[in-house]
């Protein structure tokens, strides 16, 4: 194996020059040009370890990003994972993969070209926004995992801009003062059990829709989350490992559950929040329910549709676990928040909610732990 410096003058008459990695594998001379002394550098490197373990495969022989990706959600569908999950991998391979890299062999791909393709989905022109061209990103990774490529993207990534808006109450989700009149406004039914239980266990929405009765045990009070619907009303299981949580309730909630059992329409799935025929209800039908409620209790826009999603109401339920206990909140540990929310890591929780835990800053607690330590 060996790396040269060729040159050569164009018929214009100009100079130019790239660098040629040379090697043999299983009797067959390959050659690869590049045009920088260090990426053939790093081909030479990559090409000796991979050809030492066996798993060289030259360029002329590559699958391309297109075919990979291919692969990788065949892979995804054999797995089993949910339609509207292979459906977003899909749309991240088809619009945004495929036309940009898709043609690229995976022999010739580099860590400059994840990064220019990383670049080009935040372009200014026509760029994606920030949280979408993350998942973009992932997604790219997770193909070029499968297909032992994962190397070349580790140091790539998209962190959060300086600029992204923090979560503000009354803005992004509902105020203490917001969710009060509502639950004053929905005096009774479904609509005032289901905001009830947004609000004070944080569910999300395809957990509210998948929510059983025998998930929940009103003698205990506790709420279990065991599955949740997705957006084709398939029932499955919660989105990661530590979305099986067990969530405490509120006597109220405990209260409003019990009286709302007695009149729940029922069905084979024994859903706590059921269409009137006892089936799944869809989340746009779910959520336009709470349209009257949100109206009369004022919780609107400038043009009078409702002010929040249900996806809101989880927000409000995070500030309210994190907020001090004078403010009305429950002061709980991040690690605490986390568990309740389902997160599969304390790093989500903290990149959402993190600037809403008390910074510490109690000087007579600091005064007396200095005392006790230098007593």
């Amino acid at each position: 194996m060996s790396i040269r410096k060729r040159k050569w003058t164009t018929k214009k008459g100009e100079t130019r020059e790239a660098y040629v990695v040379a090697y043999s594998k299983d009797g067959k001379r390959h050659i690869e040009t590049f045009q920088r002394k260090k990426e053939a550098d790093a081909r030479e490197a990559r090409a000796k370890v991979d050809i030492g373990k066996g798993i060289h495969v030259a360029p002329s022989e590559s699958i391309t990003v297109a075919e990979a990706a291919a692969n990788w959600l065949n892979r995804v569908k054999a797995d089993g994972r949910e339609r509207s999950t292979l459906r977003q991998y899909e749309t991240h391979v088809h619009l945004h993969i495929e036309p940009r890299i898709g043609r690229i062999k995976l022999a010739k791909l580099t860590t400059a070209k994840i990064e220019e393709f990383r670049n080009s989905l935040l372009a200014d022109n026509e760029g994606l926004s920030r949280p979408l061209a993350r998942k973009v990103l992932t997604s790219l990774k997770s193909l070029l995992r499968q297909a032992k490529y994962t190397h070349l993207a580790i140091e790539v990534s998209i962190g959060r801009s300086a600029r992204d808006r923090r979560l503000e109450p009354g803005r992004d989700f509902p105020d203490a003062g917001e969710v009060k009149r509502l639950i004053q406004t929905a005096t009774e039914g479904k609509q005032r059990v289901l905001l009830l239980t947004a609000a004070l266990t944080g569910l999300r929405a395809s957990e509210l829709r998948g929510l059983r009765w025998n998930d929940i045990d009103l003698k205990a009070g506790e709420l279990h989350v065991r599955q949740r619907a997705d957006q084709f009303n398939e029932i499955g299981p919660p989105k990661s490992r530590t979305g099986t949580r067990m969530i405490p309730l509120a006597p109220q909630l405990v209260q409003a559950l019990k009286r709302w059992k007695l009149c729940c329409p029922n069905g084979e799935a024994n859903l706590v929040f059921p269409t009137r025929k006892g089936t799944i209800e869809y989340h746009a039908n779910m959520l336009r329910s709470l349209t009257p409620v949100m109206q009369a209790a004022g919780v609107v826009m400038a043009d009078g549709e409702p002010k929040y999603g249900l996806h809101a109401f989880r927000h409000f339920f995070a500030s309210w676990c994190i907020n001090p206990k004078e403010r009305g909140g429950r002061e709980l540990p991040p690690k605490v928040v986390q568990h309740l929310l389902g997160h599969s890591s304390i790093v989500m929780t903290l990149d959402i909610y993190g600037h809403m835990f008390r910074e510490s800053g109690d000087r007579a607690e600091l005064a007396k732990a200095a005392d006790l330590l230098l007593a």
